[in-house]
């Protein structure tokens, strides 16, 4: 079997553009909460394909609803209506509460349209606003717009100039997004919990007068739930354990559980004042395909009450890396809530995921030296028993 793995390795280098540095591990079918690579190892998975995965792999019931679908129908275009595009966005109005729905392929697709809205909004409303206020260590994606408003100047240097416009306040700090607000300002983009920029969670002093700064100055609140959101903190979508609403909000990853496929939200008086036919489109976006994963999704959330699932599993976590935390000198502190979480490291972390990458573990980093925990969100307590022995093993 390594002569095939090797194969698949090789096939893929002379393919591709180098833009990934990968483990030197082919991934071939998975069960559960477990892979399993060419060479039949298995791995119990705390990556989740980068917090997508929130039902695991195999699950009968949406397998089935996407056999269904591709028998019947995949694609029509946005030209024509299709029997599973609005049943998908009057779920996912049902659990973020927003009124209007567009659909992408992907997060980074969603920012963009967000931040069209959000221009458009400001454009329609004759304000002349054009700004954005954005956040350090905050990431939204690799497109020019998205990199644009990403908090990390490795990211945007390599591609300058960027988009005009775009300020950095410090994460958690009120009165630095207050000192950037000018008559300019259309909209302050944010996390509520930072995924890729180090696990750092939003306090409810932040995120309130976030949303009341908006209110007072007539600006849009932009929240990305892309990582954050869909049960992984613990409640549908993180912004609503704080009680602040915002006017546009992104999401995709476990949305769809797998498929590709990616939304952005608003307001009915975002919606009325911003985007208009002609003003923004996608060949693939609400595809018949990716809204069934989407409305199956939302189903299986829901009737499971995965969140309420996070919720326990992720208190259970958080109190087995607190003792972690304590009794090593390999960790500087744990970061993070329900099943987006992450401990600060000494040594490079690459070199832990490396080792527990040969010890049959998926792990993935963030900023700050920080190992990333984001598995499916179907793992029970067992599941974090198991991560936690081989985590101890390696540090």
């Amino acid at each position: 079997m390594k002569k095939e793995t090797n194969k698949y390795i090789e096939e893929t280098k002379k393919g591709l553009v180098h833009t990934y540095n990968r483990f030197p591990v082919v991934l071939e079918k998975g069960k559960g909460v477990y892979l399993y690579d060419t060479d039949g190892k298995k791995y119990l998975d705390f990556a989740a394909g980068i917090a997508v995965c929130g039902l695991g792999y195999g699950n009968q019931e949406l397998n089935q609803t996407l056999k269904d679908q591709i028998d019947v129908l995949t694609h029509t275009s946005n030209l024509y209506y299709n029997t599973t595009c609005g049943k998908a966005a009057k779920a996912l109005k049902g659990i973020t509460g927003m009124d209007r729905v567009f659909f992408t392929n992907s997060g980074t697709e969603a920012i963009e349209g967000a931040l069209k809205a959000a221009r458009k909004y400001a454009w329609k409303k004759g304000t002349g606003r054009y700004e954005f206020i954005a956040m350090e260590d905050s990431f939204h994606g690799r497109s020019i717009g998205a990199v644009s408003v990403t908090g990390s100047e490795a990211y945007r240097t390599p591609f300058e100039p960027m988009l005009p416009g775009v300020k950095f306040a410090r994460f958690n700090d009120l009165n630095s997004v207050k000192a950037l607000v000018t008559d300019q300002t259309c909209a302050i983009i944010l996390e509520p919990l930072q995924g890729e920029g180090g696990i750092h969670q939003a306090s409810q002093e932040f995120m309130d007068g976030i949303r009341k700064l908006c209110d007072e100055e007539g600006i849009l609140m932009i929240c990305d739930e892309i990582q954050c959101g869909m049960g992984r903190t613990g409640t549908m979508f993180a912004w609503q354990s704080y009680g602040t609403k915002p006017d546009i909000m992104a999401m995709a990853k476990a949305i769809g559980s797998g498929i590709p496929v990616g939304a952005f939200a608003m307001t009915e008086e975002v919606a009325k004042y911003s985007l208009e036919p002609g003003d923004h489109g996608t060949t693939y976006g609400g595809n018949p395909l990716a809204c069934a994963a989407v409305a199956k999704t939302v189903e299986i959330f829901e009737r499971e009450d995965i969140a309420a699932h996070v919720r326990k599993v992720g208190a259970y976590l958080t109190d087995k890396l607190d003792i972690l935390t304590a009794e090593s000198e390999a960790i500087l502190e744990r970061r993070g809530t329900g099943l987006l979480q992450g401990i600060k490291v000494k040594e490079p972390a690459g070199e832990i995921i490396n080792r527990a990458l040969e010890k049959g573990l998926l792990i993935i980093s963030a900023k700050d030296n920080v190992i990333r925990l984001v598995p499916p969100l179907v793992i029970e307590e067992k599941h974090v028993d198991e991560m936690m022995g081989i985590l101890r093993e390696i540090l």
